[in-house]
């Protein structure tokens, strides 16, 4: 409360500071505050939203990752979102705060281009029409070059479920807005396992290259002598290993048809 407190117009960084502080030191504090500092973006008071704008993004430089997995949940992001969206608090939310919350979502999208639900969040907000633009970033504020979408994401890619979250987004209807929620999730998991696989891909083909090189260079040994008995031993094992990557590889083939650059590979 003092940290966000409305009535003066200068943040208290002591304040801000001993916060912070409570949040490393609390084992539950990286869950709760980015709950009680929802509540505060979302104030009617302006100055109480821009102190509490002005915490949260202390918190991220100085809580640490659990801090940062916890504002990267839908659950909070949806929060910040409702202070732009005019179907909740966008209505009567001033242009500094919305402003200022439209900067904190699009900053997290280059300092954690990692975590997708906020990049999506964003990207949701550009579609819906609720963000026109990327905003200007403050020059007091570094940052890394902005991380660009992955060109196959299935945001860009499925065009029907695109057209129908958009279409879900514009209506009015409590339950369409539940609707759409729920296909965000779903398409967010379609995503996060089509990463999955192409992680696993690259990891497996990568495998399987050491192992042919590694057997390759024994069998180049036993060409021209006698290979010690670690050697046989390690040639065995190597043997037995790609015979089990073998069957993964036809998998991972067919699963790639699609894809001429990687079945390639």
């Amino acid at each position: 409360d003092k940290a966000t407190d409305p009535s003066i117009p200068e943040e208290n960084w002591e304040c801000i500071q001993r916060f912070c502080d409570q949040v490393n030191a609390d084992i539950e504090g990286p869950s709760l505050a980015p709950r009680l500092l929802a509540h505060k973006i979302q104030s009617p008071q302006e100055m109480e939203a821009l102190h509490a704008l002005t915490v949260l993004e202390t918190c991220v430089n100085n809580c640490g990752e659990r801090f940062h997995h916890e504002i990267a949940k839908f659950r909070f992001l949806n929060e910040l979102i409702k202070v732009l969206s005019p179907k909740y608090y966008g209505t009567w939310s001033s242009e500094k705060v919305k402003s200022r919350v439209t900067e904190v979502i699009f900053s997290w999208t280059v300092w954690f281009p990692q975590e997708v639900k906020i990049r999506d969040a964003y990207q949701m907000l550009k579609k819906q029409g609720i963000v026109k633009e990327d905003p200007k970033v403050p020059e007091d504020k570094i940052l890394p070059p902005p991380s660009p979408r992955p060109q196959n994401s299935i945001f860009d890619t499925d065009e029907e479920k695109s057209k129908l979250l958009a279409r879900l987004l514009k209506s009015n209807h409590s339950e369409d807005l539940q609707a759409a929620n729920r296909l965000i999730k779903s398409m967010i998991k379609e995503e996060q396992e089509r990463s999955a696989k192409l992680s696993r891909r690259v990891s497996t083909i990568s495998e399987v290259s050491e192992n042919v090189k590694r057997m390759d260079e024994l069998l180049e040994n036993y060409k021209k002598q006698e290979l010690s008995k670690s050697d046989h031993e390690t040639l065995q094992t190597l043997f037995q290993r790609c015979e089990k990557l073998r069957p993964l590889l036809f998998r991972l083939a067919s699963e790639t048809v699609d894809d001429d650059e990687a079945l390639g590979k």
